[in-house]
């Protein structure tokens, strides 16, 4: 009998989560049974992340050996990610004023929902310029970076050490040698991690059901369906045109990624997949000196599906209270939101803080958040798998832009994976 694989299995899991989330809707010993198993699955997740990333970014980092060529394949990948994530503001915007997922709800119907969290939250955030953002890579202590899981200086630090170990030469070959052993052991535990999912996503998506229920749904449908309309729209047209003019088909990303998209979907989190998608762009032709850079770094600026979330749903509220925004108002919306919406992942609900702090520039009633909170988890899974597909084409381009791409080896992983499909 041939073996269920783990894409199935997870799938499994979401289905089943589904449907005890509705036989026990309203019922609070559901997340008392459920949200444990979810919590440690998560917990095993963050806890395999930093020294992956550490580890891997430090060999690949020393293997490249030089200042100049890094500088300039992070200028390049800095340039990239600005203009997709412009696309991505664009096209949200765009979405939202030819569908008016917004008009013509009655707002009585809406659900609110105490959003004070996040708005704590982006006080904080807010009191952050952009220089602050910048000064702030630079970690004072690389440990307290650590602990708290903040990911730009912990990259900082690493990409600076990485260098430190290629400057010392065969001195340096001992630890490079250890990041080596340490980033293979991470990638053997994430694969043993990767086995708990489909238990992880069931236990998740029940305890997300059960609260909100399908009903919560039915008066933001509209809002919904406009949102995974555009992300699919995005992912095939925009980031496949991007594939396309490099020479890669955005559905053979799509399939390496099956795995990781089902199981980033299902958790809301772009940090479950984050070892993963690494490896498996290695093995589709990408150096590792790329993808350790790239992927963890466009974590923090390259969020595609949440940056065309955040455009869509600031019309959208807008909509809801009938303020019509012309041209000129939706084009500093735009600019906004290029600032706003770099280098503070890590946040939780990180879309609903940046849209907290960009509203009230542009004169959209910050109270609308409350409407759209109670389903942000479902938006959450559509915009989670458009950033990963978004990082891990990054990853491609950019091994292509710097004419590392190994195109036997991506030709290979396909058809092995066409021929175990």
């Amino acid at each position: 009998m041939k073996k269920i694989g783990l894409a199935w299995q997870i799938f499994i899991g979401l289905v089943l989560g589904i449907i005890v989330g509705a036989i026990f809707y309203g019922n609070p010993k559901v997340a008392t049974y459920l949200q444990p198993i979810g919590d440690i699955f998560l917990r095993l997740i963050k806890m395999i992340v930093i020294p992956i990333v550490v580890s891997s970014l430090i060999v690949g980092v020393a293997n490249v050996g030089d200042l100049k060529k890094l500088g300039k394949l992070g200028g390049k990948t800095f340039i990239y990610f600005e203009i997709i994530t412009t696309f991505a503001i664009v096209v949200g915007l765009l979405a939202a004023n030819v569908f008016q997922p917004g008009a013509g709800v009655n707002m009585k119907s809406l659900e609110k929902t105490d959003i004070q969290s996040y708005i704590d939250t982006t006080n904080e955030v807010q009191h952050h310029s952009m220089i602050e953002t910048v000064v702030n890579i630079v970690p004072k202590n690389f440990f307290e970076s650590l602990s708290t899981g903040n990911m730009l200086p912990i990259i900082f630090f690493s990409v600076m050490f990485g260098l430190g170990v290629a400057a010392i030469g065969d001195k340096g070959k001992p630890v490079l040698q250890f990041f080596q052993g340490a980033a293979e052991a991470m990638f053997y535990v994430t694969n043993q991690i990767m086995k708990f999912a489909p238990l992880g996503v069931f236990a998740l998506i029940g305890v997300t059901v059960s609260k909100f229920g399908v009903e919560s749904l039915i008066p933001l449908s509209k809002l919904v369906i406009v949102v995974y309309g555009t992300m699919i729209f995005f992912i095939i047209v925009v980031l496949g045109g991007v594939a396309k003019l490099i020479g890669i088909n955005i559905f053979h990303i799509i399939k390496i990624l099956k795995d990781e998209l089902i199981l980033a979907y299902s958790t809301a989190s772009s940090e479950t997949v984050l070892p993963k998608i690494m490896e498996k762009m290695e093995k589709f032709g990408c150096p590792k000196s790329i993808t350790s850079f790239v992927i963890p770094t466009g974590y923090s600026f390259n969020l595609d599906g949440s940056t065309l979330y955040q455009a869509l749903a600031a019309i959208f509220i807008a909509q809801l209270y009938g303020i019509d925004m012309p041209v000129s108002q939706q084009i500093s919306l735009l600019l906004v939101l290029m600032v706003t919406s770099k280098g503070i992942a890590g946040v939780p609900g990180v879309s609903f803080v940046v849209l907290l702090a960009t509203l009230g520039t542009v004169g959209i009633p910050v109270e609308g958040l409350a409407f759209i909170a109670g389903i942000d988890r479902i938006l959450d899974m559509a915009r989670t798998a458009v950033n990963v597909i978004g990082n891990s084409l990054a990853a491609v381009i950019m091994s292509k832009w710097e004419g590392q791409y190994n195109e036997e080896k991506g030709r290979k992983y396909i058809e092995e994976l066409q021929q175990s499909a």
